[in-house]
């Protein structure tokens, strides 16, 4: 099928996940959903809409999961569908996070807010071969509490690999949700986590400037640039590395991208809001 064409798809399942993110499950209308690997991500397009790349953020035997949050036209459609209704999938997509490289080693996983939803595959394969891993330590942090994501999932997670969570304002305040955790940004968490830096691999994830300070403070922990890993997030069009509209210095992100080694990009994470 040409990669320029969106294939139909239909909703199997609408999971809602905070006030304005859904989780999509879907499936083709004809044949068997294509093998994304974790850290890709698909063109979704709302017919009549608009196109936004999506990324994986579960993968099943014949169900694709995209989380997706409501911030324009195409995505407020794409949120507004239901169970039954149909959509357009052009992919998958990009590079996917190096799990044959973390295998044998200590893995440490950062996401920042919406970030955990490339990374939940990851987790996910994790939990179904642990043993093929040292040490898991996750690091999740969002604005408040309202906005945490696969709530369902943090006991099984927990189970087989330490998690800790942070969010950014003390949302002890009358008017938000009770939260007895960690306040604060996301990297005071790489202190408290165990790993031996010179046998890491880390996996990062979030908005621009999260992954900028921590990429820079794991490196600082120890940790190689050739083993931090990023996704980089633009503003995709075509997907497969004609338009250039994704252009980030040298990179094409949609080609070379979305997950790229920190000693790849680390100065281009330099430059603030790049």
């Amino acid at each position: 099928m040409s990669v320029y064409l969106p294939r139909p798809f239909v909703v199997d399942a609408v999971e809602r996940e905070t006030a304005d993110t859904v989780t999509l499950v879907i499936r083709p209308q004809s044949g068997l959903a294509p093998a994304m690997k974790a850290g890709q991500f698909a063109m979704l397009s709302a017919f009549g809409t608009g196109e936004v790349p999506i990324s994986v953020s579960r993968i099943a035997r014949d169900r694709l999961h995209h989380t997706i949050r409501h911030v324009g036209e195409a995505t407020r459609a794409l949120t507004a569908l239901k169970t039954g209704d149909s959509l357009g999938f052009r992919g998958p997509f990009g590079t996917a996070w190096p799990l044959a490289a973390a295998v044998g080693k200590d893995l440490l996983v950062l996401a920042g807010g919406l970030g955990l939803a490339p990374l939940r595959p990851v987790l996910d394969y994790v939990m179904n071969h642990r043993d093929r891993f040292a040490r898991v330590s996750v690091l999740y942090g969002t604005r408040e509490v309202s906005q945490v994501l696969f709530g369902r999932d943090h006991k099984a997670w927990r189970s087989l690999m330490s998690l800790r969570m942070t969010v950014d304002h003390d949302v002890r305040q009358p008017d938000c949700a009770p939260w007895s955790g960690q306040v604060g940004v996301i990297t005071k968490l790489i202190p408290k986590a165990t790993y031996d830096a010179q046998n890491t691999v880390a996996m990062v994830c979030g908005p621009e400037i999260m992954m900028r300070f921590s990429a820079r403070d794991l490196e600082a922990s120890g940790i190689e640039r050739a083993n931090i890993h990023v996704s980089l997030e633009r503003n995709m069009k075509c997907a497969v590395g004609l338009c250039g509209h994704c252009q980030l210095s040298n990179f094409l992100v949609c080609r070379d991208g979305a997950v790229l080694s920190y000693d790849r990009v680390a100065p281009l994470l330099t430059v603030r809001e790049l």
